[in-house]
């Protein structure tokens, strides 16, 4: 959340596999999520092209399916999406505030060279930030329990006419069309017959 105290984690950080439906799911529901918040003079939302490029970038290019891990530097991303650091940095952000994903601190243990007070050198270790570990929200998670439909309406369909039940008439054995149809049926039968013994 943001405002929230990061979290900072050893290693790879919360990883989370996704298919490629979820990554799919997760980029519509950014662009949907966009377009409801939308406001006045902007173009396509909040999630702007620039935004959604970054999200496409740590998507498709950075997320390991099977495993989740996902944690390229600002950097990368930027060269990945085409854009700039600081534009990442603010995508991330309102990635993070729509609800699209999250991310954990990186950090790991260095030993350094360093000199004493009387100029001895010695060794130390030091705790220092790399990049960040994200993990994606599915948005499919997200609406359980929550009706397909959001319309006011009865799901029926409405002013629709209610007709009286058409009665079929009696069949006629002998009327014309009944005949018609005994004829055809015979000929049908027929023909099928003589194709049946021409391949025998």
């Amino acid at each position: 959340m943001i405002g929230a105290r990061r979290e900072k984690v050893f290693g790879p950080g919360r990883a989370v596999p996704l298919d490629r439906n979820t990554k799919c799911r997760i980029a519509a529901y950014a662009c949907a999520w966009s377009a409801r918040h939308r406001q006045p003079g902007q173009h396509k939302g909040p999630i702007t092209r620039a935004f959604r490029e970054v999200l496409h970038a740590l998507l498709w290019g950075f997320h390991n399916t099977r495993d989740g891990r996902c944690f390229p530097s600002y950097e990368r991303v930027a060269e990945k999406s085409g854009c700039a650091r600081s534009t990442v940095a603010e995508a991330l952000k309102v990635l993070e505030w729509a609800g699209v994903l999250t991310w954990q601190h990186r950090i790991i243990r260095i030993r350094e060279r360093c000199a004493d007070l009387i100029g001895r050198i010695s060794w130390r270790w030091r705790v220092i930030r790399t990049s960040n570990a994200y993990a994606f929200s599915d948005p499919k998670l997200l609406l359980v329990g929550v009706s397909a439909s959001k319309s006011e309406n009865r799901i029926e369909t409405q002013d629709q006419d209610i007709l009286d039940p058409v009665h079929t008439p009696a069949r006629r054995p002998d009327s014309p069309l009944e005949r018609a149809l005994r004829r055809f049926g015979a000929a049908v039968s027929a023909k099928a017959g003589i194709e049946q013994e021409g391949r025998a």
